[in-house]
């Protein structure tokens, strides 16, 4: 039983001196640079530093192209017809589906609103509605 307290008491040493050192080898601001925040919470209708760079769709502020509602959103369900959702391109399939929800407007609504497996937006919680209508649009040839 010595021999076994001997053998733990040499580790608690030598792990104790390697945390001695790494600490002192380890300055205050690499400390701080390790553990600082990675984000910040916001508060709708408070001042939040750096939040427009993010919250704007584009750098310019303006609305995004069609193309890129599509590329960044639709296209991973429509480019292949995933869960019978419509293909790009597939004007017959898109104008059966319009025809029966009363046009584009009826499809940005369904968009809108979610429809099958497809949720609300699709995966474009931040689209604007004309955002959505042109790429409906784009996709559908309407």
């Amino acid at each position: 039983m010595n021999l076994i307290k001997k053998m733990l008491t040499a580790q608690a040493v030598v792990l104790a001196f390697w945390a001695v050192s790494a600490q002192a080898a380890t300055t205050d601001d690499e400390i701080a640079q390790r553990i600082k925040p990675v984000g910040q919470v916001c508060v709708q209708g408070e001042e939040c530093k750096g939040v427009a760079a993010v919250a704007a769709p584009v750098a310019g502020g303006g609305a995004r192209s069609a193309d890129d509602v599509i590329a960044a959103h639709c296209g991973a369900c429509h480019a292949s017809g995933v869960l019978g959702a419509p293909k790009i391109g597939d004007t017959a399939a898109w104008k059966t589906r319009a025809d029966a929800k009363g046009g584009v407007d009826g499809l940005l609504k369904s968009a809108i609103a979610g429809i099958n497996a497809m949720p609300p937006k699709g995966t474009c919680a931040t689209c604007s509605d004309d955002e959505l209508k042109g790429a409906i649009e784009k996709m559908s040839g309407l």
